[in-house]
């Protein structure tokens, strides 16, 4: 687009903005009886409102004013870390919105008809719709017309990301490069498939007919609301940003929503948060490495240890006595393909790179926006974060049942963390139809239903999972016309056939924008197909080419959940706990899933649990063959035979249940190492089952209390930090003060909190840095001289030491690792392991240990002096190597480099706020009666 005069091009986007019609005619509405009775509250920052017009764009760029409903929650939800120990329940409300059904008179903003059969009311406090249809069909549209309202750049930013077409899309910034090739890598679909996987739900009975009509008046209700907004240049000024609508003449294009898109929409979310599984090939080479220094038996219990695949130690969600075997290696596996040492390298993705594609990356500096021309290179560090595709294993959930609760009904404090955005990935909203009955939140894109919320008299929440249902296995190469084969090879063996690998490209170019000043170019992102997934791999086992490859469970079935989704939101389908637990029973994603009612709670755990061979390993690479696939595999439709309804883990009235992500019961097998002795569920499980143990009855404010003191809690603080002391014992003299300002901190409760709210400067802010500094030199002391330095840089490439709020000190000091800012911190690290070789040095049995201590070659003496040259080594690092700044932070500013910033999908920047370690959407729950 040319250049114009900033005042052209504002006063014609002005005078756009203002053909703006909420809607004439509107008729009144009331909704079902509300069984909360006023018990139900919610939150979820930054604002309801994403969508910014050209006009609110500059003015936010240039006055730093925000459209209305865009940050009205942020104060609220920020303020619980600083506030949360004077939390009462009568003060519930200046932390929480109110979650009941409808909208009192006085908070009435306005009230609109999208289409004639349905209703919407917005609310003054929050600007969340409240839907009310008299038809089914005007429901899910009116769904879909409010979330293009609120969401629309959004969503459309998050389908070309799913389908790995952001670039063309938004502009070739590094970051969208990085992101699209990150998506593409997990569902590379064509169109068909994704029409095929709308086919199959719609043919599963009268629920699959009903999803497909929901699906379709939702996307109806989008695009409804995409012709209104561009005839009406009340539009995402984004658009503009993007080149993809001129803001004087009108001219472009805002390309429709399809049934598809919701496809796309969904492997994106199940990618990031759904999944579990995977990374077997790092696993291969950690536990190959660990056999190489010490021998196959020695090296096994090592292995064993780190591996934690059902530590004595860990917590368990179900914690009745009853075990849920899944995921367990068997003692004598077979088909085990480990590779080669120094054979496996990563499959290639990106083809025939041109133009700033085949240019080395620029680092990201922080913007600075000129007055003229305000817009100018708003995306230049990406539409979306690079990293944003990776796997996010977060969210909890506090659940206490009647009998340990002040009021005798069941008390819940749960939600997703599903990371900060602004616009937040989650949209809000109430829902009321036939057949629908519910409000909450639900991803922008897919809130045809309400994915996390409550109904009439009962609510629901979800934590990931993660529990293992991606296998990779090792498919022999060959060459179809008898020539050589090499890794190199296209095509492999199947059941005695040499198939070529299917390959499904994107072919990607890109031109400057406004928003984006990255160069033209281009490239071809091409994923190579086998019948057991995506090759993610390629290798030799034995002396023989292989490609490893992804066989994921829900591979070809992204949108089998809705079945599930669709129950959650109708009354007449749960009615008592066992009803939502054969609801989420439906749904094939990996999550925990929490209920509670005003008489019972419930537990049950998801996803599409494939049976295994008995003598499979499935945290190793597997031999492609029928002796070791699924039984009763279908490589066409990819289905297998799954686990039953018991077989998965399961609750109904436990005394108490929490989940921060930690291990779902006994005997089930975490995916990955985290699900350890020392895990942040500790934090939950500790506040709640303490003051069970005490006789001591919850109210929803007490139990706030609980969720929110573990949220600003440092895990290594409160568990593992004591072992290191009583290892130290009595200091030597230079660090001895080093010494008394740990201890002191932790006698304070180990928290990172500010000395008062608003204050951006820590309580004990110099124990906390030392803390932070001190890890990775500890972590690395303890270990690397006893397993080597290649084990020791394939258990790290394995799993992170450390997820510090910051991102910094997750590796060797100076590396970053995974993504700062996002609140959710310490669910991956190696404080398990730490803590369990420093028990094992101070003369303990420790079940499920390395056997002899590591830390000092055993001996306490040098483990002992490791720690505390380790400890003044770190007191020697500088701010600004422990903090090393980035795009939102200075070089050195602690606070900052904890703090919460919401990733911007747009133009709308969010003021940071302090770090607290909670659900982004979360529910404080209490239903005093049932229907």
């Amino acid at each position: 687009m040319a250049r114009r005069s900033l005042v052209t091009v504002l006063v014609a986007a002005i005078a756009g903005s203002l053909l703006i019609a909420p809607g004439a005619g509107a008729q009144d509405v009331a909704p079902p009886e509300d069984h909360c009775r006023d018990q139900c509250h919610d939150i979820l920052p930054p604002g309801q409102n994403g969508n910014a017009t050209f006009a609110e764009l500059v003015s936010h760029m240039l006055l730093g004013t925000r459209p209305k409903h865009s940050d009205d929650q942020l104060g609220k939800y920020g303020s619980l870390a600083g506030g949360y120990e004077e939390l009462t329940t009568g003060t519930i409300r200046e932390f929480f919105n109110d979650h009941s059904f409808g909208v009192k008179p006085e908070d009435v903003e306005r009230t609109y008809q999208p289409r004639a059969d349905v209703t919407v009311v917005r609310d003054k406090t929050a600007g969340v719709p409240h839907v009310y249809g008299e038809t089914r069909s005007g429901t899910t549209f009116g769904a879909g017309f409010t979330t293009a309202e609120d969401k629309l750049f959004l969503m459309d930013a998050l389908r070309h990301a799913g389908r790995g077409e952001v670039t063309p899309f938004a502009g070739g910034a590094p970051a969208n490069r990085e992101l699209e090739q990150s998506f593409f890598s997990v569902a590379p679909y064509t169109e068909q498939e994704l029409q095929d996987q709308i086919d199959r739900v719609a043919a599963q009975g009268e629920r699959g007919r009903i999803a497909l009509q929901d699906a379709q008046s939702y996307v109806d209700g989008i695009n409804a609301y995409v012709q209104q907004a561009h005839r009406g240049r009340y539009f995402p000024g984004e658009y503009v940003a993007t080149g993809h609508v001129d803001p004087v003449t009108n001219r472009g294009t805002i390309a429709p929503f399809e049934l598809t898109d919701l496809v796309v929409l969904a492997s994106l979310v199940g990618a990031q948060f759904g999944g579990g599984g995977g990374g077997e090939v790092q696993n291969a080479v950690a536990r190959m490495s660990l056999h190489e220094r010490f021998g196959p038996e020695r090296g096994e219990q090592i292995w064993a240890a780190f591996r934690a695949e059902n530590d004595p130690e860990a917590i368990s969600t179900i914690h009745d006595g009853r075990s849920f075997p899944y995921g367990n290696a068997p003692a004598n596996p077979t088909g085990v393909a480990m590779p080669d040492p120094g054979s496996v390298r990563e499959q290639q993705l990106v083809f025939d790179p041109t133009g700033s594609a085949a240019e080395p990356d620029e680092p990201p500096s922080r913007r600075v926006v000129d007055p003229q021309d305000p817009l100018r290179g708003m995306f230049d560090d990406g539409v979306l974060p690079a990293d944003m595709a990776e796997r996010r294993g977060m969210s909890n959930a506090l659940v206490v049942s009647g009998e340990h609760t002040e009021s005798g009904n069941p008390v819940a404090v749960f939600g997703p963390q599903t990371g900060y955005f602004s616009p937040q990935l989650l949209t809000l909203q109430e829902l009321q139809g036939p057949g629908i009955s519910s409000k909450g939140a639900s991803f922008a894109g897919l809130s045809f239903y309400t994915l996390l919320g409550r109904g009439q008299d009962y609510s629901w929440s979800a934590t990931t999972a993660s529990q293992d249902m991606i296998d990779t296995y090792a498919v022999e190469l060959c060459s179809p016309y008898g020539g050589p084969v090499t890794t190199e090879s296209n095509s492999y063996l199947f059941r005695g056939e040499c198939l070529p690998m299917q390959t499904i490209e994107r072919r990607n170019s890109w031109e400057p924008n406004l928003g984006d000043d990255t160069p033209e170019g281009s490239y071809r992102l091409v994923s190579f197909r086998t019948r057991y997934g995506p090759v993610t791999h390629r290798a030799t086992v034995d002396g023989k080419p292989v490609a490893y490859t992804t066989a994921r469970s829900t591979f070809l079935h992204e949108v089998d959940s809705i079945i599930g989704f669709q129950q959650f939101n109708d009354p007449s389908a749960v009615r008592s706990a066992r009803d939502f637990q054969h609801a989420a029973h439906d749904i094939n994603y990996t999550f925990n899933w929490f209920y509670a009612d005003s008489r019972d709670t419930a537990y049950f755990n998801s996803g599409a649990n494939v049976v295994r061979r008995p003598d499979v390993d499935p945290s190793m690479p597997i031999v492609s063959d029928p002796a070791h696939d699924w039984p009763g595999w279908d490589p066409e439709t990819n289905t297998a035979t799954y686990q039953t309804f018991d077989q998965h883990p399961n609750s109904l009235n436990q005394d108490y249940y929490i989940s921060w992500n930690n291990k779902q019961a006994p005997g089930t097998a975490g995916d990955r190492a985290e699900k350890n002795a020392v895990q942040r569920g500790d934090l939950l499980d500790r506040r709640v089952r303490e003051q069970i143990e005490s006789g001591d009855d919850f109210s929803r404010a007490e139990l706030v209390r609980a969720m929110a003191d573990a949220g600003v809690t440092d895990l290594r603080a409160e568990r593992v930090l004591p072992d290191l002391l009583r290892v130290v014992g009595e200091p030597d003299e230079r660090t001895k003060p080093l010494v008394d300002e740990l201890r002191a901190w932790l006698d304070d409760g180990g928290k990172r909190v500010e000395t008062e709210p608003g204050s951006k400067r820590y309580a004990h802010a110099e124990a906390i840095e030392l803390l932070d500094a001190w890890w990775p030199l500890l972590v690395r002391g303890q270990f690397e001289p006893a397993v080597g330095a290649p084990a020791y840089r394939a258990m790290t490439s394995m799993m992170q030491i450390n997820e510090s709020p910051s991102g910094w000190q997750n590796g060797e000091p100076g590396l970053h690792v995974g993504q700062g800012h996002q609140g959710s911190s310490f669910q991956f690290g190696w404080y398990g392991p730490v803590s369990k070789d420093l028990r094992a040095v101070l003369g303990e049995n420790v079940p499920g240990g390395f056997g002899a201590p590591l830390c000092g070659g055993g001996d306490p003496a040098a483990c002992r002096q490791m720690l505390l040259d380790t400890l003044a080594q770190a007191a020697e690092v500088p701010s600004e190597e422990t903090y090393p700044g980035d795009g939102d932070c200075d070089p050195g500013d602690q606070w900052c480099a904890d703090a919460i910033v919401h990733n911007e999908v747009g133009g709308i920047q969010q003021d940071p706020t302090t770090w607290q370690n909670r659900p982004t959407y979360q529910q404080v729950v209490e239903f005093p009666e049932h229907r």
